[in-house]
């Protein structure tokens, strides 16, 4: 296993973080427990989750994988073993069982950490990040941005930064980092940081895969000036990127199937993109599940890779990933691919 320092921490994580969402959800307890298990045992020491969890998010689910996580963290006694991110909800009208008051004043951050921290079972959270923003921007599958009228938020990055420093000088996080973000917005941050000398964000949690590579458009050059790397998330683009729904090898568990609603990798051109390059892994030997990740695990602007997995042998082939170097050649293949069929996924 592959680490690398945390933005300009001396705190070096895994290459590959262990992404929670399932656990509480398509994962029991004891499932959870097992993963959690594996992945420390062969390296991985990142593990990445939020208060909104286990997805998708419900009245009866919400905080679920919190709560699976703390169970681990008290039945093991691994949690100085292990580097832990979570993150606070941004608003959205239908997530008020969560609170009624979504978002990110000072009252409302205080209030996410420290029910995160009892469900957790832990007295500080290594990562803390900003879900989503709370301004209406370009996220989740929206490709251009475009002003809205109704849009009331107004600007508050130096109420945000100051209460995320507040919070690292309380010791109830070490460090925090942002979530969803565009350019402007990270901008935006350390305009004020800079200004006020506040504890810097740390990294940047936004999709990137083989179908979707918009990171690289503006946010890839921030990650390295700024030395805030990002986390990738959706690595594996919904399982579509595991060649199992091109080879018949899905089923009615499978995520794609069990939850429809969640579409952004449905297009004909998502499909088709998939299809050369499960072709470009097979003529070279490697998984495209391996193969996908790989690719990220090699690009400078990457701090660490979120994979998600609902069982063991999942779990094993994504983390044996790190261990796989791409020739030249398959990343100039991979690269002739995007550039015929670019971001076919928002």
């Amino acid at each position: 296993m592959k680490y690398n320092n945390l933005g300009d921490t001396n705190i070096e994580v895994s290459e590959i973080c262990l992404g929670t969402m399932t656990f509480g959800e398509q994962n029991t307890e004891t499932e959870s427990h097992s993963q959690m298990d594996f992945a420390l045992d062969h390296g991985v020491n990142f593990f990445d989750t939020a208060e909104l969890y286990a997805v998708p998010s419900t009245p009866e689910n919400n905080g679920e994988t919190e709560d699976i996580i703390g169970t681990w963290f008290a039945k093991s006694g691994k949690r100085d073993k292990v580097i832990l991110a979570t993150k606070v909800t941004g608003p959205s009208p239908n997530l008020t069982y969560i609170s009624d008051n979504l978002g990110f004043s000072r009252e409302r951050i205080t209030e996410a950490v420290n029910r995160s921290l009892r469900r957790l079972q832990t007295d500080y959270i290594d990562l803390y990040q900003l879900h989503w923003p709370e301004r209406k921007t370009n996220m989740f599958g929206q490709r251009g941005f475009s002003s809205d009228i109704h849009d009331k938020w107004e600007d508050n990055f130096y109420d945000v930064a100051e209460t995320m420093d507040l919070l690292v000088k309380e010791g109830k996080i070490r460090h925090w980092g942002l979530s969803n973000e565009t350019p402007w917005g990270t901008m935006r941050f350390l305009q004020e940081i800079e200004k006020h000398n506040f504890a810097r964000p740390v990294s940047i949690q936004n999709p990137y895969s083989l179908l979707n590579r918009t990171y690289e458009i503006g946010l890839s050059e921030i990650s390295i000036r700024e030395n805030i790397g990002l986390l990738a998330y959706s690595p594996m683009a919904f399982g579509l990127l595991s060649g199992k729904y091109h080879r018949g090898q899905d089923n009615e568990s499978s995520r794609r199937n069990k939850f429809k609603q969640m579409s952004r990798y449905d297009s004909t051109q998502c499909f088709d993109a998939t299809a050369q390059y499960l072709e470009l892994a097979d003529t070279h030997g490697f998984s495209l599940a391996q193969m996908s990740l790989a690719y990220i695990n090699s690009r400078d602007f990457i701090t660490s890779n979120i994979i998600g997995a609902t069982n063991l042998n999942q779990l094993k082939e994504n983390i044996e990933s790190s261990s796989i170097s791409l020739p030249k050649e398959v990343i100039k293949e991979i690269d002739k691919i995007h550039n015929n069929i670019p971001n076919p996924a928002p």
